[in-house]
Parts: structure tokens; C-alpha cells; sequence
């Protein structure tokens, strides 16, 4: 009998503990809701202190949820006049900030100069020209320009078409990837498409039929062809970019990179590994492998792209055969002709 007394008292105290760790992740899973009831509105709390649901939702921190790094706030928050304590992003990226203060902008910029934490995401989730948006908030387009153009040819050119990163950090594992564009004319004149647009293009399929027509998930060369040669979307391109897939914060100005071939490397090798970037409704971008060979077909495969050393077609090289060899035709028929019918022109002399 007391052995069954035992066995319910602990099967009790079990079942209590559940419901009570139950509760426990019930209020978790709340906490973000009520805080986002107020910071979700920028008319409740100000724009300073708005949130944007879509965007933090679609973090890893917005899977950590708001106490994770707001472990100060109330239930009566903010009627209990408790100010919050200033969040330390190196309580969990100690790394980085170890590999942030090694580097040039060491005390120049604070994290959230560079990042917003409620919108922070994976380097792969994030476009090149967003990248290029956080260096731009101090250092100036026109003045960035102007500073690379003492030593590098076409400076406009590599800056539109390589991130800050990939240049002045140890970032590695560099990929070309495909942004589709509006009007793209110069430098700058140019407009990313919006998630809206391409929905609209899309109609009732997902956005990524407009290219991966078979659905298959990975962009095919002759996919690519179709779209590049497709009127219905004449008005759209694809522009590459060198983005890193892992990110370095140690920020410097490396040796390696005034060497061309750090890019610009001779063989069918060279960057081939490339996607297609969708951008999605939460402002983070969705990718599609392409195949191998996009990055060399410069006139069918990426017409808009063009790394010298690295990019080949087969069609421009007989092209360029061609006009060579008919170049040579003339000097080399003439001279054969003359160096043939030397002996009469020598007895004509007589």
C-alpha cells in the first residue's frame, strides 16, 4: 500500500512538473507576442523603437525570442519605469568581436552601427548591395570611387559588382551571385526587384518558376538562355556579384587582394560556382543553385556579367578565330602570289 502511495505521489509531482515546464514555454512563446503587440507599431513606440515582424521573425534571433537578449524586462513593462540594460552582442558573439577589434574599424562603429539586431541575418540570406548599404552609411559611393580609381581600372565597375567584404575582410568561400534587376544602364542606374514584382510576373506559380522552369530546384544553362533571351522579360536582368559565403569582421587591407588573379584567374575553374537570389517578402533572399558553366557562357548564360580571365564562349572564340584568320588571309595569300610568280616578274624586268 504505501509502495502505491509512493508510486502516485510521484507520478503526481511528474505530471506536475510537466504541466508546470508547459506553462513555462507557453509564457516564453508569449513573451515575444506581447512585446511585439507595442514594438510591432511605430505609431505606440516611435520608429526608433519599431519593429518590423516580418523581418525579425525570419532571424535566429526571432526564434531565440526577445528575453534571450532582453533578460531585464518585467511583466509590467514599461509602466514599472525600469529602464533596460544595454544589450551585449559579444554575450554571444565573442568570436566576432574578438575578430571585429583585430581589425581597422576597431572603436570606429559599435555593432549596431553596421546591424540591426532585429533584422539580422545569414550572409547567404543577404543580398550583395545590402552588404554594400551598411559600408555606405559612412564611407560615400563617390568617395570610394574616387580613392580606388588612383590604382584600379574601372573602379565603378569592381565595387558594383564585389561587395566590401569580399575585398577588405578574410571572407572566404566566394560565389558569383545573380541579382535580378531593372534598367540596368551604368553604373547605379538600376533598381532591384521587389518580391511584389515578381509575384506579379509569376501569377499563380511560386517566383521561382520564372527561371527554374522544370521546378527541378537548380538552374539549368539552357533555363538561364530562355530567360536572358526571353521577351516577356526583356525588362529584367541578371547582374553577378562576388558575395562570400563565410564572413570574416576582421577588416583590413590585404596584400592579396591589389593581386588581379585573386579574381581574375585564368581557367574554366574560376568562380563557376554560382546562384540565382530571390528576394522574399521578409526582406531576406531565397537562392537557386545554377549549374556549372554559367559564369563562362558571357553571351547566352550571363550576359551582363563579364570577368575577364574567367570567361570564355565558344561561339565568340570562332568568332574571334575567324577574323584572324581572315585578317592573315591577305598579307599571307599576297605574299605566297608574289614569292609564286617571281620568275615572271623577273623575266618581265629583262
Amino acid at each position: 500500500m504505501h509502495r502505491n502511495i509512493r508510486n502516485l505521489t510521484f507520478r503526481l509531482l511528474a505530471l506536475a512538473a510537466f504541466f508546470a515546464l508547459a506553462m513555462v514555454s507557453a509564457v516564453q512563446a508569449m513573451e515575444s507576442e506581447d512585446c511585439l503587440m507595442c514594438h510591432g507599431d511605430a505609431d505606440m513606440v516611435g520608429d526608433a523603437l519599431a519593429i518590423d515582424e516580418a523581418k525579425f521573425a525570419a532571424t535566429l534571433h526571432g526564434e531565440m525570442g526577445c528575453t534571450s537578449c532582453h533578460m531585464g524586462v518585467s511583466d509590467s513593462h514599461p509602466d514599472d519605469g525600469v529602464a533596460l540594460d544595454k544589450v551585449s552582442c559579444s554575450d554571444c558573439h565573442f568570436d566576432v568581436e574578438q575578430e571585429y577589434n583585430a581589425g581597422i574599424h576597431s572603436g570606429m562603429a559599435g555593432c549596431n552601427d553596421c546591424h540591426d539586431p532585429h533584422a539580422a541575418l545569414a550572409p547567404t540570406e543577404v543580398s550583395g548591395y545590402d552588404m554594400n548599404a551598411m559600408c555606405a552609411n559612412c564611407h560615400m559611393i563617390s568617395n570610394t570611387i574616387d580613392s580606388h580609381e588612383r590604382w584600379l581600372p574601372q573602379a565603378g565597375l569592381h565595387i558594383e559588382a564585389v561587395p566590401c567584404i569580399t575585398c577588405h575582410t578574410g571572407s572566404e568561400d566566394v560565389v558569383i551571385t545573380w541579382y535580378l534587376v531593372k534598367q540596368k544602364k551604368a553604373y547605379g542606374d538600376f533598381v532591384l526587384v521587389t518580391p511584389e514584382e515578381l509575384s506579379r510576373l509569376a501569377g499563380d506559380s511560386d517566383i521561382f518558376s520564372l527561371i527554374d522552369t522544370d521546378g527541378s530546384g537548380k538552374v539549368s544553362l539552357e533555363e538561364l538562355k530562355a530567360f536572358n533571351s526571353s521577351r516577356e522579360y526583356r525588362d529584367l536582368h541578371l547582374v553577378g556579384m562576388m558575395t562570400p559565403e563565410e564572413v570574416s569582421h576582421d577588416f583590413q587591407i590585404l596584400d592579396n587582394r591589389w593581386d588581379c588573379t585573386f579574381c581574375h584567374a585564368s581557367g574554366p575553374q574560376a568562380r563557376q560556382v554560382s546562384y540565382v537570389a530571390f528576394p522574399q517578402d521578409d526582406g531576406t533572399i531565397a537562392r537557386l543553385g545554377v549549374e556549372k558553366g554559367a559564369v563562362l557562357d558571357a553571351l547566352n548564360g550571363t550576359p551582363n556579367f563579364y570577368m575577364m580571365g574567367a570567361t570564355r564562349n565558344k561561339t565568340m572564340n570562332i568568332i574571334g578565330a575567324l577574323i584572324i584568320a581572315g585578317g592573315l588571309v591577305m598579307p599571307i595569300g599576297h605574299g605566297t602570289m608574289r614569292f609564286l610568280t617571281r620568275k615572271n616578274r623577273q623575266g618581265g624586268g629583262h
